[in-house]
């Protein structure tokens, strides 16, 4: 018997997982717990203070429940970095997501370092640079919210910003 194809969605969700563990060595490498983020929620205490949180919720600007796939904490780097993976490597829909990805990292995203890494070649032209722009133009941020630090990352850009700042 053979078995379905996968959707379209059901191939790039797929892909987006392979980039979310591509991720996760890098923090293990450096001693960094990797932990889900409702398991934590429940018992902070019984972990360390070098951890990674994976599915960490946030409020959207819609007012709806969240996640972003991580949440860097740490005490030795003084991080609380969420961290924001998107992939995408045909034709599709998440390059027309990312207005409202910055919208709730201004507004919605409680920490003021975001890192957003996009990778995978498909975006149409000129999606990335369109973000980096506003993102290096700080627009659209509300009252109180000039100090959010949001970085746009490839993900080669971001393993040397991992190797820079978790020496």
């Amino acid at each position: 018997m053979t078995e379905p194809s996968p959707t379209q969605g059901g191939t790039a969700n797929q892909q987006g997982r392979v980039l979310e563990k591509t991720i996760i060595p890098t923090f293990e490498a450096r001693g960094f717990e990797i932990v889900k983020y409702s398991d934590w929620k429940k018992k902070p205490d019984k972990y360390g203070s070098e951890i990674l949180l994976k599915h960490v919720p946030y409020t959207t600007i819609y007012g709806h429940r969240g996640y972003t796939e991580f949440l860097a904490q740490s005490e030795r780097y003084n991080l609380n970095h969420r961290i924001e993976c998107k992939w995408q490597q045909a034709s599709g829909s998440v390059d027309e997501k990312f207005p409202y990805l910055y919208l709730n990292c201004i507004e919605a995203m409680p920490e003021l370092n975001i890192i957003i890494i996009a990778v995978g070649g498909g975006m149409k032209k000129g999606t990335i640079p369109w973000l980096k722009r506003v993102v290096q133009e700080k627009r659209y941020l509300p009252d109180g919210a000039a100090n959010k630090n949001i970085q746009v990352l490839s993900l080669e850009e971001f393993i040397l910003w991992a190797n820079q700042t978790l020496r």
